[in-house]
């Protein structure tokens, strides 16, 4: 992994960090890994928000970057909304301030962007969707909800093998404050955290 990163994930304590009751909001998330692992499948986690914009991108990165920190193998991560909007900036510039190599692929309204780790790690393709554009898995997948307003508004995910709820407070209440890069560092580093606490338990 890139040094700045690397870096970033030695300062994360998921063991110390977590509460007991985050702990039991991420445990239908590590069985449902270790059962795929367990019957030697594939792991798809769909990480789901309102507007796939801020929350659910930062999980679905955290998520992949985990799964190679432990060796865990097979584990594909990506992210939707209930409704298409774009993939807000400040997001991408906090991942690359915390060592990810982000570049635009093309510009618009929803830019594309390759969302790199490591030199030879595959991007991870991050842009704004519904959580059912033919981009994602259609089956077999767990559904990840990261907001109550998306966990709330969509009971049911089609083609969801598991639905897990793991909401997050939202950065967005920091936009046009001075508070706004400390708000959307703590949330990164908290899903990171978090993310790296459920692959910490799983064992191949």
């Amino acid at each position: 992994m890139y040094p700045i990163l690397s870096n970033t994930i030695q300062q994360l304590r998921w063991e110390q960090t977590n509460t007991d009751d985050r702990k039991s909001a991420l445990q239908p998330l590590i069985d449902f890994i270790q059962q795929k692992i367990d019957s030697k499948q594939e792991i798809n986690l769909t990480f789901i928000c309102t507007h796939n914009s801020r929350r659910s991108h930062l999980s679905q990165v955290w998520a992949q970057v985990a799964a190679s920190h432990f060796g865990i193998q097979r584990v594909f991560c990506y992210s939707g909304g209930t409704e298409e909007t774009a993939l807000f900036p400040k997001v991408a510039e906090t991942l690359s301030n915390q060592g990810f190599n982000i570049f635009k692929i093309n510009e618009g309204k929803n830019p594309l962007y390759a969302i790199k780790y490591c030199n030879n790690s595959l991007p991870i393709i991050g842009f704004s969707k519904k959580y059912d554009n033919p981009f994602n898995p259609v089956s077999d997948f767990a559904a990840i909800m990261t907001c109550s307003q998306a966990d709330g508004g969509c009971p049911f995910i089609t083609g969801a093998e598991k639905r897990i709820p793991i909401t997050f407070e939202d950065p967005k209440i920091s936009d046009n404050t001075s508070d706004q890069t400390k708000v959307y560092e703590e949330r990164s580093l908290q899903i990171a955290i978090e993310m790296f606490y459920v692959f910490s338990k799983i064992t191949n």
